[in-house]
C-alpha cells in the first residue's frame, strides 16, 4: 500500500487553500497570528465543529437535519432553566443530554418509521424547537451560571492557549472518525447514501441507522448547546440563529456529497478550518457579518464548481501513474 493510493484530489485543494488563508493572514494582517486571536478563533468555531460531526453523516447517509442549531437552542434554554431552579450541573448536564437525544429521536422517528423525508420533518422542527424554546423562556434569557460553567467557557487548558470549549470537539472526532471510516457502521452508512434500497436487500436495518443518526445529532447538538452557554454566559431562544446554514455550507465544502454515499471527515475539517479562518480575517479587519456570509457562500458555490470538474484531474493524474482515490 502506497501513500498516494489515499491522495484525494479535494482534500489537497482544500488544504491548499486553508494553508494558504493562513500564510495570508500571518503575512498580511496584523495581530492575527497573536496567541489571544488563535485562542478565540478556535472558541468561536467550537459548536460548529461539534455540530458538523452528525451532519457529515447524515448527508453521507443522504439525509439531513435542518433543525441542528433549533435543538441546540432549545437545550440551552433547558439548561439555563434547570440552572436557574438550582438544580447541580451533576444533574442538570445529563437532563439536557437526554432532551437532546429525545429531540432527535422524534426527528428520526419520523424519518425512519413514519417515512417522511428528512429535509420535510426537520424544517417544521427547526421552527418547532426554536418555538419551544420561546414558549419555555420567552424573549428573556438566563445570564448567572455556577463559576465552574463559566470558567469553563472562557479558560483555556492549563500550561497552553486551547480553549476549553473546543475540548469537546477534539474528544469526539476521533470517535467519529474511527465510527465512520473504520468501523462497520460506517460502512452502513455509505451504503445507505449510496443506494438506500440496495443497502437494505443486503440486510442493512436502514430505518434503524437512519434513526440512530438522528439521536446522535441531537445528543451532539445538546452538548454544543451548554458549550455555547458556557462560552457566551447566555441562555435564550434566539442562540445560534442561523447556524444550521454554515455547518451545512462547511460539510458540503468538505467535499461531501448532497447525493449521499461520498465525502470523508477529513476535507469537512480542512473546510471548518478554512471558513473559520476566513471569517476571523474579514472581521479583524472590521468586515461584517453580512459581508462574511456572502464571501462563505461564494465559496461554496465556487467549490461545486470546481468539484463539477474534479473528475477530469482525477483521469489525469491517473493517467500519468498517480493511483488516486475518489472522495469517500
Amino acid at each position: 500500500m502506497t501513500i498516494t493510493r489515499w491522495i484525494d484530489p479535494w482534500n489537497l485543494l482544500l488544504a491548499v487553500l486553508t494553508l494558504g488563508v493562513l500564510g495570508y493572514g500571518a503575512v498580511a494582517v496584523p495581530n492575527f497570528l497573536t496567541a489571544f486571536n488563535l485562542s478565540q478563533l478556535s472558541a468561536g468555531m467550537a459548536e460548529k465543529a461539534l455540530l458538523v460531526l452528525p451532519m457529515v453523516m447524515l448527508i453521507i447517509a443522504r439525509e439531513i437535519d435542518l433543525s441542528v442549531a433549533s435543538i441546540l437552542a432549545l437545550t440551552s434554554v433547558v439548561f439555563g432553566l434547570l440552572v436557574r431552579a438550582g438544580i447541580p450541573l451533576g444533574a442538570a448536564m445529563p437532563t439536557v443530554l437526554l432532551a437532546g437525544a429525545a429531540l432527535g429521536a422524534f426527528n428520526g422517528a419520523l424519518v425512519a418509521w413514519a417515512g417522511l423525508p428528512s429535509l420535510v420533518v426537520t424544517l417544521g422542527t427547526m421552527a418547532l424547537f426554536r418555538g419551544l424554546g420561546y414558549i419555555l423562556l420567552g424573549s428573556g434569557s438566563v445570564n448567572i451560571f455556577p463559576d465552574s460553567l463559566t470558567d469553563f467557557g472562557i479558560d483555556d487548558v492549563p500550561g497552553t492557549r486551547i480553549p476549553m470549549v473546543i475540548v469537546p470537539f477534539l474528544i469526539l472526532v476521533p470517535l467519529f472518525a474511527a465510527w465512520l471510516h473504520f468501523r462497520p457502521f460506517g460502512r452502513r452508512v455509505y451504503a445507505t447514501g449510496g443506494s438506500p434500497a440496495a443497502a437494505l436487500y443486503s440486510g442493512i436495518a436502514v430505518r434503524r441507522l437512519q434513526f440512530i443518526l438522528f439521536v446522535v445529532s441531537g445528543l451532539v447538538c445538546a452538548v454544543a448547546g451548554m458549550v455555547y452557554t458556557a462560552r457566551l454566559a447566555n441562555a435564550r431562544a434566539n442562540n445560534a440563529l442561523g447556524m444550521e446554514l454554515d455547518v451545512i455550507t462547511i460539510v458540503l465544502l468538505g467535499g461531501v456529497s448532497v447525493w449521499g454515499g461520498r465525502g470523508r471527515l477529513t476535507g469537512v475539517i480542512w473546510a471548518l478550518v478554512l471558513v473559520a479562518l476566513l471569517r476571523n480575517i474579514l472581521g479583524i479587519n472590521q468586515i461584517g457579518g453580512d459581508v462574511q456570509s456572502m464571501v462563505v457562500g461564494l465559496l461554496l458555490i465556487g467549490s461545486i464548481l470546481v468539484s463539477n470538474s474534479t473528475g477530469y484531474l482525477v483521469g489525469w493524474l491517473r493517467n500519468i501513474g498517480l493511483p488516486i482515490r475518489e472522495n469517500g
